[in-house]
């Protein structure tokens, strides 16, 4: 032992050479046993695989040479223990698609034996790259984590590697990823993988799969990094979920993903807007291998990974399972629904809604996991559940139709309600909806047999008076009074106040809406002032913050832009970087001011399109956004310029200066404009305090 360890020592002080990698089947053993008991000796890891110490050694060093392993010195006064070893993120890959492959082959044994003993097939239905764990829904699915003795070590080693901190859509996706919801990615998608999902729905190696599945970093961080690295991906709080090897990274043409993906290079798309504009402009692709999972501190009880749904379903004996995706509370027309779909199927039913990131604008998840909640007694104990599910949606229609059924296969269900307008964003720059009502349909049940679902159309239920129930919209008989209340509507009366008839929705759904919807006189809001430095926009938001004061009833605070700088921006300049940065401050600060019921009034410039709209989103997550341009002309500004900023920019002392050297795009859909010019400060105000009574923010 002691002659093999000293082998092993000078093997790993010497010049690092590419070795010649060992049998598949083999290394697939190899690292396999170390992932499962790093901490054992070579010769406990010998005897385990039926090998001599010899033929280990070699395969060790083979797959230290190929990056698989890591080796490293041990604090350890036995000899025979002088060494550690642990799987690298590369070599985590490996094994997971040496897993694939392992099993592909036992499935191509089983089927040649079963033909041979029978004279016949197996009857097992082998679709184009599909292996044998995805041939019913109670089998178990891989997974991208390593054992729990190796994460800590990769968790140690990771410390010290380059970090992305993950925004909130990517932190969805690398845990789909690492779960097995994304089945079968092994990570983010490469350039050849991402140019084959945009172009025609697959990935390089010919899977169905119709989103792109990036991880999108900014160009000061892609500059850091180069294929064949590691990085650590962490989540908002600086926690290392997981490792990366890079293996691609590129620049994406995202007008071509644009029109590819979601139909439209159209900014009215949230998805469109979020790739523009808060999407990072570099791509890095690469396998993962999975230290923990995101932790979840709400709701714990309701999230199910895909092989824990798949292991109660096998418990339950549940062998055909009906899935209703949704972003929405629950009514009555929904129960009646999925009523109506379980009993098509002859299924059992998943009430599987996201509560990832949604379209902006929804009602938040808590409110809804609340609502879900308070209605799923009124369904069989023994033929439904509730699993909450963390994806970030994209609102992309019938590609996103056909992603979702992949993703319930891969949670073990064997049915899916495919609505109208699946996953539509609403209407695009021209008002026409983004697609049609039944594309999504259509474009899934031309690939069912490729995701290996069945859809179970969706059909719209309307409430028949007469009848004192729900039908299908094409089924009510003639002559019978349809009654149905639209989502404007219902927000409408829960704004106002007004009653929700008991026919539409159940009254513990309607007690949670209330609750985070109060009547609009008592909900947060915020104004927010946009128009050039000199405008007007600090004098009537002041104006407006002591009229909105004198009435009383919610507390008011201004942010104004000088003032915001001097206590949340100080160490900020004036570029677009920097000025995008203190904007969206102003916009994390007005959210919170607006979700906890008071008003904020906001005075920036503001000059930028794309910012304005991000801050509107952050905002509406909450309560209302009232944006007023200040149309004040350059030419009155500068007359004005009382700082004598305008004189100093057109003398070239102050670059990119709003108006002078750098542009101010006005918006186009403002909810207020006001022209300065002649007019005064309280009338001003004062037009701002009417809309307000319009739209019921205030009490006229």
């Amino acid at each position: 032992m002691f002659i093999i360890e000293q082998t092993f020592d000078a093997a790993m002080n010497a010049p690092q050479t590419p070795a010649f990698l060992p049998d598949e089947d083999a290394l697939f053993r190899v690292l396999r046993q170390l992932d499962r008991v790093p901490e054992a000796s070579q010769r406990a890891t010998a005897e385990a695989l039926g090998l001599s110490l010899g033929k280990l050694n070699a395969l060790l060093q083979a797959a230290q040479a190929a990056g698989f392993i890591r080796i490293t010195d041990r604090d350890s006064t036995d000899r025979r223990q002088r060494f550690a070893y642990a799987l690298t993120a590369k070599g985590g890959a490996e094994k997971s698609r040496l897993a694939d492959r392992f099993l592909a082959g036992k499935l191509a044994e089983y089927l040649a034996l079963h033909a041979e003993l029978t004279g016949q097939a197996a009857g097992i239905v082998t679709l184009k790259q599909r292996t044998e764990v995805m041939q019913n829904n109670h089998a178990p699915l891989p997974e991208l984590y390593v054992s729990y003795d190796s994460a800590q070590k990769l968790k140690h080693e990771a410390a010290a590697l380059p970090s992305w901190d993950l925004t909130a859509r990517q932190v969805c996706d690398l845990e789909l990823l690492m779960n097995g919801g994304f089945y079968p990615l092994k990570g983010f998608h490469s350039e050849a993988d991402y140019n084959g999902v945009v172009e025609n729905m697959r990935t390089a190696d010919g899977h169905l799969w119709p989103i792109p599945v990036t991880l999108d970093v900014n160009e000061a961080f892609a500059e850091k990094v180069a294929p064949g690295q590691d990085i650590a991906l962490r989540d908002a709080e600086g926690v290392i979920l997981a490792i990366m090897s890079v293996t691609d990274k590129y620049v994406p043409n995202k007008a071509r993903e644009a029109e590819m993906v979601f139909g439209a290079d159209d900014l009215a798309h949230p998805a469109v807007n979020y790739l523009h504009n808060q999407a990072g402009k570099v791509y890095l692709g690469g396998p993962v291998t999975g230290i923990q999972q995101p932790v979840h501190y709400d709701f714990k009880a309701r999230r199910d990974t895909p092989n824990e749904l798949r292991a109660f379903f096998r418990k339950v004996g549940w062998q055909k399972v009906v899935a209703f995706q949704t972003r929405n509370p629950l009514h009555r027309a929904h129960q009646e629904l999925t009523f109506r779909a379980a009993k098509e199927a002859q299924a059992n039913l998943l009430i599987h809604p996201v509560v990832g990131m949604t379209k902006p604008g929804d009602v938040d998840h808590f409110t809804r996991v609340r609502c879900y909640e308070a209605v799923i007694d009124k369904y069989p104990a023994s033929t439904t559940t509730m699993s909450l599910l963390n994806l970030a949606m994209r609102m992309a229609g019938p590609r996103e139709a056909v992603w979702h059924g992949l993703i319930r296969r891969n949670h073990g269900v064997t049915h899916f309600i495919v609505g109208r307008d699946h996953a539509g964003p609403g209407k695009n720059s021209a008002g026409q909806d983004f697609y049609g009502p039944y594309d999504a349909q259509e474009l899934f049940k031309k690939h069912e047999a490729e995701i290996g679902v069945t859809m179970v159309d969706f059909k719209h239920m309307v409430y028949v008076q007469e009848k004192a129930q729900y039908y299908p919209a094409n089924e009510v008989p003639e002559g019978c009074t349809v009654l149905d209340i639209s989502g404007t509507e219902l927000r409408r009366r829960l704004r106002e106040g007004l009653d929700i008839p008991e026919w539409f929705s159940f009254p513990e759904v309607v007690t949670q809406l209330r609750k985070t919807s109060p009547a609009r006189d008592k909900q947060g809001f915020t104004v927010f002032f946009t128009g050039l430095s000199g405008s007007g926009k600090s004098t009537i938001a002041n104006a407006l913050m002591v009229k909105l004061m004198e009435q009383g009833g919610r507390p008011v605070t201004l942010l104004d832009g000088d003032v915001v700088r001097k206590h949340l921006s100080s160490e900020l300049g004036f570029s677009k970087e920097h000025r995008d940065i203190n904007i969206r401050r102003i916009g994390y600060v007005a959210s919170e001011i607006t979700k906890n019921g008071g008003i904020a009034i906001c005075a920036p410039i503001a000059p930028y399109t794309a910012t304005r709209r991000a801050v509107r989103e952050m905002i509406e997550a909450f309560g209302s956004f009232i944006e007023v341009h200040v149309a004040t002309s350059v030419e009155e500004c500068e007359r004005r310029d009382r700082k004598g900023l305008y004189k100093l920019a057109r003398e070239g002392k102050i670059k990119e200066f709003t108006g002078i050297s750098d542009p101010y795009e006005a918006p186009t859909n403002a909810e207020l404009v006001i022209d300065t010019e002649g007019t005064q400060v309280d009338a001003c105000a004062h037009q701002v305090i009417l809309k307000l009574e319009s739209m019921g923010l205030i009490k006229a």
